[in-house]
């Protein structure tokens, strides 16, 4: 069965998306850490991150930086955090958190996110990355 992931990916289920290309998408978390909490997730459904292709991983960390500008140029964190943890579900994924603490690393404050906020909060990551050049962006 595909992973919830590629069901979204697919259009099978709806996601809040911030990037598409050939190789990855980003979406927002329907669990964030905190506002602005996203993933960035190969297209090729593959269960554990040290099995990703080569080129399909460093494509995939193009891609965080990118999104992770967006992040800053919305949010102004200290930092945008990067994480893979891998447990959560069998595909592959990058979380980018905006962070300005070690302590936002913290899975335990995970709440579940109103559609209507996650939606806008892409939207305007988006126009960051849009306005930044990247029609990857131009995806909602």
């Amino acid at each position: 069965m595909a992973s919830i992931f590629t069901q979204i990916i697919n259009g099978d289920l709806p996601g809040h998306f911030i990037w598409r290309d050939e190789q990855a998408v980003a979406i927002m978390t329907i669990a964030p850490i905190r506002s602005g909490h996203c993933l960035v997730i190969p297209v090729e459904e593959v269960n554990h991150w040290d099995d990703v292709p080569e080129e399909t991983a460093a494509h995939l960390m193009r891609v965080s930086q990118k999104v992770a500008k967006g992040l800053k140029a919305v949010y102004q964190p200290k930092r945008v955090g990067v994480m893979v943890a891998g447990l959560e579900v069998p595909h592959t994924h990058i979380h980018l958190i905006p962070v300005e603490a070690l302590g936002d690393f913290d899975f335990s404050k995970q709440k579940p996110a109103d559609a209507e906020a996650l939606a806008a909060e892409a939207r305007k990551i988006r126009e960051a990355l849009v306005d930044m050049g990247h029609s990857e962006a131009n995806c909602g």
